[in-house]
């Protein structure tokens, strides 16, 4: 048996890295292991639950993503894995498991005007998203506290491809799962 693959969908809040990974792991016939998802369902057996600032479960919600990321790799799994995490959290977190699977990076970028536009739009659309901040985040952009472009990649030595997310993926989807399910890095596309 060949090590399975961890294909990570990673970038910025707002730049549609849930949506391709759900898509990814459908092409691929993979889990998807979504950290925000991970993130609800300890909301929704946690009474009282309040977000935003120092939130409770911010780090029990790491543990078990990787700890999730971990007992699949161990099996044998090839999982797509998603989270809006920047480098000082995945970097220490991923290299452990590359002694079990191959690590492939999809790096999502968009303008950050569009990504400004889905948070709005998620914020409004979705009762779920109250426990990821955004109407904070909103908040913090507006105030001139944060910047969507202030994002700070994954800094691994392992393939990586960008995806721009603005209109449907380019490079395209099967372009993306071709990436994923290399063995070696495509010329030009490691990182």
């Amino acid at each position: 048996m060949t090590s399975p693959t961890l294909a990570v969908v990673s970038g910025g809040p707002g730049t549609g890295k849930t949506t391709l990974a759900h898509e990814l792991a459908r092409e691929l016939g993979c889990p998807a292991i979504i950290r925000d998802e991970i993130k609800q369902g300890m909301v929704l057996s946690t009474p009282g639950y309040e977000g935003g600032g120092d939130d409770p479960l911010n780090y029990p919600t790491l543990d078990a993503f990787f700890g999730v990321l971990n007992v699949l790799l161990k099996a044998g799994v090839t999982v797509v894995a998603e989270a809006a995490f920047q480098d000082r959290l995945w970097r220490p977190n991923l290299e452990p498991l590359a002694s079990l699977a191959q690590i492939r990076v999809i790096r999502c970028t968009t303008p950050a005007t569009i990504a400004h536009e889905r948070i709005v739009q998620r914020a409004q659309e979705s009762t779920h998203r109250t426990a990821h901040a955004d109407r904070d985040l909103l908040d913090a952009i507006a105030a001139g506290e944060h910047s969507l472009e202030s994002f700070v990649p994954i800094s691994l030595d392992v393939p990586t491809l960008t995806v721009d997310t603005s209109h449907g993926y380019t490079p395209q989807l099967g372009d993306i799962a071709s990436f994923i399910r290399a063995t070696t890095a495509p010329a030009g596309q490691s990182g």
